[in-house]
């Protein structure tokens, strides 16, 4: 199954992708913020559960099932910048914009920006297609909520 997700992530001219594909693209691009500082913990996971509840109508054993088929997504993801691109190529705008927010949140959930998380951000907005300054509008409007 991760094997055929990804190959139809990756491919030369990817279609958009169907719910379930989009559901764990973000949900391992999540797993893969939380998980650059070299620590992943229950409020991480936490978080991320909650964020997949939210955006798709899951209950919570619903979303922490996602949730560890996200972190075995993850763990067999290719390098973020091909990961990421792809998940640009297939995904419209105004959901890239809900992407760096759902990222944000996580980063900020431990109320520590580590500097590998702030760097895998850097990276992976503008991959995305959305700048710099739209990451630090979409950070500062996380922190306050």
């Amino acid at each position: 199954m991760l094997a055929d997700f990804f190959k139809r992530l990756t491919a030369p001219d990817p279609a958009p992708m169907d719910e379930t594909d989009a559901r764990l693209a973000l949900g391992a691009l999540l797993v893969r913020v939380a998980r650059s500082d070299g620590t992943y913990d229950a409020a991480e996971a936490a978080k991320i559960d909650a964020i997949l509840m939210r955006r798709y109508g899951l209950d919570a054993p619903a979303a922490a099932d996602l949730r560890q088929e996200c972190e075995a997504a993850e763990a067999e993801a290719p390098d973020t910048v091909r990961f990421t691109r792809a998940i640009k190529d297939a995904v419209p705008y105004e959901n890239r914009e809900a992407v760096i927010e759902a990222m944000w949140s996580v980063v900020l959930v431990d109320g520590d920006r580590d500097k590998h998380e702030d760097a895998l951000l850097r990276m992976v907005a503008p991959l995305l297609g959305v700048t710099d300054q739209d990451s630090h509008k979409i950070r500062q409007r996380v922190e306050r909520s």
